[in-house]
């Protein structure tokens, strides 16, 4: 697709800033509270034109339970209950929490892939990693997301790598992860940058709204090509080294084949054997050691982005009827 082409889309109306999706990543908890306690949050934005529609932010607590016990999940992870098949799917027995509150969510701001949903999902988190400012994308052809994460660009460092989570359930979706902050901590200087990234999309969303073009142009994407675990005693399965010095906190920074990854317990250094350099990502994530994984590795590529702009109120009168015939369908 050409950066010169003009793709028109659907105005975005509703717009839902999550957190709490993990219980204990409380710079989106504290957030989303502060955004709550007020009728219009500080961050709810009303177009300044009087005959346009305001736009409607919902502000959502998406784990209460976890929160409460500042746990990241209580049965299992609630990042990962929401593919179709678990949305849609028949129960029986005991039905862990997650699992009851992802059909929640998705009745709330879903249905997930249906007209009825939500227009952008913001799905708040934090990492133990030294990440920064990172947004994760559901799919690297969601035009609006990218334009989202060009605008905060100009604001902070940032990156992209796909996702199957909460930020799926709406039309469009990604989750802002910014690091290093412990788990079950919040650091005033991370709140504040998670505080100025939702901001800024916003922002974005009401330029957009008002007709604002948006041009076209190249941007870097990161594309996660696997998972590396640590290495492990046979027969035990316990670790038997941790990440290297010369890579802990490289996060996003190129590893070449051979340079150093891991330190064994007893002082040996194992080096990347990989073909080609690719970049690593959640280095030693505290949350990730349950799961087998040291650190991810992606591979940076262009994505070519087009000019965007909102549909005419004709262009969305036939977008809402092409919508409503598929549905039918």
């Amino acid at each position: 697709m050409s950066v010169d082409e003009v793709v028109c889309l659907p105005r975005l109306s509703r717009v839902a800033v999550c957190g709490g999706t993990h219980g204990n990543e409380l710079s989106g908890v504290y957030l989303v509270r502060e955004l709550l306690k007020v009728k219009k949050g500080v961050m709810e934005k009303e177009e300044e034109q009087e005959e346009e529609e305001p736009l409607s932010v919902l502000k959502v607590l998406s784990n209460p339970r976890a929160m409460q016990q500042c746990r990241r999940y209580v049965d299992t992870d609630l990042n990962r209950c929401f593919t179709h098949a678990t949305l849609n799917g028949l129960t029986s027995g005991t039905v862990p929490y997650e699992m009851i509150r992802s059909r929640e969510l998705n009745a709330m701001l879903g249905p997930k892939g249906r007209s009825g949903a939500v227009d952008l999902v913001c799905d708040l988190h934090n990492t133990t990693a030294n990440m920064g400012l990172c947004l994760i994308a559901y799919s690297d052809c969601d035009w609006i997301c990218l334009h989202i994460f060009r605008h905060l660009q100009a604001s902070a460092n940032f990156s992209n790598k796909e996702s199957y989570s909460l930020d799926s359930v709406g039309k469009h979706g990604f989750a802002m992860e910014i690091g290093p902050q412990p788990h079950g901590v919040v650091r005033s200087n991370v709140y504040t940058a998670m505080k100025a990234g939702v901001q800024h999309m916003l922002d974005w969303v009401c330029f957009f709204n008002s007709g604002t073009l948006f041009e076209g142009e190249s941007v870097d994407v990161f594309t996660m090509i696997k998972h590396i675990d640590y290495p492990r005693d046979s027969e035990t399965r316990n670790i038997t080294a941790a990440v290297h010095p010369h890579l802990q906190d490289r996060d996003f920074c190129p590893l070449h084949p051979e340079d150093p990854l891991f330190q064994t317990f007893s002082g040996e250094t194992l080096r990347y054997k990989g073909n080609e350099p690719l970049y690593p990502f959640f280095i030693n994530e505290c949350a990730y050691y349950e799961k087998g994984i040291a650190l991810s590795l992606a591979r940076k590529r262009r994505v070519v982005i087009p000019t965007i702009r909102v549909q005419t109120e004709q262009e969305q009168a036939a977008h809402v009827q092409e919508l409503a015939s598929e549905e039918e369908e």
